[in-house]
């Protein structure tokens, strides 16, 4: 799974790593714990005028269907299962419609021991790359506010996983679905729309390479944030 997660670059380099001409609402700050319910910043992309456009939206990390009675529904989906995405409910339709990337510097898992604890491991590229991983997005209207609140739509998100594979298996059995920059258009084109199509690309996702580091267990509290949460840890 993805629980949490480091974003901490400014929007200038995720711009021009992305390729997205605008930054649409307002930049959450450097976080080194993004923890989910939180605003982030997500790559989306749609066609205007026969022109496709790149942006950098703000997403509350917790994806709302549409349908939903509650916002609360979010901080149960900030995860989909990519096995599973084009049938459930809550992920189909954005699935084919709404596919996002969520950028971020790597991630954390907590690695079980023998005796019963958890581990706090990062999960990184091992340079000053940006991870992209494979999202989906949906609009909610809030059924609280008038129809013609600004506020009333919430945009939010939700980040693909998949079976982790041998390398990074015995940290967590599930790990975030990372699209390669090769694949950022494949994943974003609005128009694949075929579900067979967007199976492909998922099936063709390839192993990350990513290096894990022992980090403290203060990141195991959403209350704490810094770039000292990213440093080596020694095992006791």
């Amino acid at each position: 799974m993805c629980g949490r997660y480091v974003m901490a670059k400014p929007s200038s380099d995720l711009l021009s790593h992305f390729g997205a001409e605008e930054v649409e609402g307002h930049m959450p700050p450097p976080s080194f714990n993004v923890a989910p319910t939180r605003d982030v910043p997500i790559v989306t992309e749609h066609l205007a005028e026969d022109t496709l456009e790149r942006r950098l939206v703000i997403a509350r990390w917790g994806l709302v269907p549409s349908w939903a009675k509650d916002i609360k529904i979010g901080s149960k989906m900030i995860n989909a299962r990519s096995e599973t995405i084009l049938e459930k409910p809550s992920f189909r339709n954005a699935a084919v419609k709404r596919r996002a990337l969520v950028p971020a510097e790597g991630y954390y898992e907590w690695e079980k021991t023998d005796d019963g604890k958890k581990i706090p491991i990062y999960l990184h590229p091992g340079k000053d790359d940006l991870l992209a991983f494979a999202g989906l997005y949906e609009w909610w209207p809030d059924p609280s506010l008038p129809e013609d609140d600004p506020g009333r739509w919430l945009l939010s998100c939700t980040i693909l996983t998949t079976t982790a594979h041998d390398s990074l298996g015995h940290v967590h059995d599930r790990s975030p679905v990372i699209v390669p920059a090769d694949m950022y258009a494949d994943w974003l084109d609005p128009g694949t729309t075929d579900k067979a199509d967007i199976q492909q690309l998922l099936d063709a996702m390839p192993e990350p390479v990513l290096t894990p580091r022992v980090v403290s267990d203060r990141v195991n509290s959403v209350r704490n944030d810094g770039p000292e949460l990213i440093e080596p840890a020694t095992l006791l």
